[in-house]
């Protein structure tokens, strides 16, 4: 069976697409089959950028790997994510799944399918607000809405016997200011990862790179590809947070070699 990423979070703007987009592509990339599924029927930001690229390369007349974007089937006994990740299932190692910033029976049901989870939030308290409660004194008081629908997709795994979930939040637009700021999130994630069960792993930084790769279908990996020859500092840092994460998920079967 093919090993299932979900990127989820139930706020808009944390760079879900993004990750989604460059995870599937860098297991393309490294040679395994890799499926794709968006789960935001409005926005479909996942799915456009899949389409975008699939043009691109139609129009410049070139191959580079890509993942096979699939599709909710309209009719499926009331359950078009099942048959969705079954048809994608026979031919692809990973199935990555990107949700949309909001809570949907679908997203739900993505969550309970997760091997791996990865949600991104900006590196603010108030994206940690979607994970925990915390006091005016920035004591953690419990977990918030985002946490316990993972506490439920979880159970439902372990009364399925599908094994358990492995959980990274991403923290994501790290910027070089307001370092006071950057280490209470980060200890407060750190003390909150071992209250109910996440890695954390650093992100991808604001870098406009992302806005302009997003027309032609593109990721940073394919730079070189089109004919960038020499890359900025900006964009050698952001390959290297791509390695960084792609090494962090620990994925089966999986070198971060590119």
């Amino acid at each position: 069976m093919a090993h299932i990423i979900v990127v989820g979070n139930e706020k808009g703007g944390s760079g879900k697409s993004t990750t989604s987009m460059h995870v599937a592509t860098a297991l393309a990339r490294m040679g395994h089959r890799v499926g794709a599924l968006d789960l935001d029927v409005r926005q479909r930001s996942f799915g456009r950028y899949l389409e975008n690229r699939a043009a691109f390369l139609v129009r410049e007349g070139m191959d580079l790997p890509t993942p096979q974007l699939g599709a909710l089937p309209r009719e499926a006994d009331g359950d078009p994510l099942s048959a969705a990740v079954a048809a994608l299932d026979e031919a692809s190692d990973f199935v990555v799944i990107d949700c949309p910033g909001s809570h949907t029976k679908l997203s739900q049901m993505a969550h309970a399918l997760a091997d791996t989870l990865i949600t991104p939030m900006n590196d603010s308290f108030i994206d940690f607000d979607l994970l925990a409660r915390m006091s005016p004194e920035g004591k953690v008081l419990g977990p918030s809405i985002y946490a316990e629908m993972v506490w439920n997709a979880r159970q439902l795994r372990g009364q399925a016997g599908a094994g358990p979930i492995d959980w990274i939040v991403l923290r994501n637009r790290l910027g070089t200011q307001e370092m006071h700021n950057k280490r209470k999130v980060g200890t407060a994630l750190t003390s909150l990862s071992k209250r109910i069960g996440f890695r954390v792993a650093a992100g991808f930084a604001e870098r406009v790179i992302f806005r302009e790769l997003f027309p032609r279908g593109l990721t940073l990996l394919d730079l070189r590809d089109i004919g960038t020859t020499q890359l900025s500092m900006s964009n050698i840092a952001a390959r290297q947070e791509l390695r960084d994460l792609i090494t962090e998920l620990r994925l089966p079967g999986v070198d971060a070699k590119f």
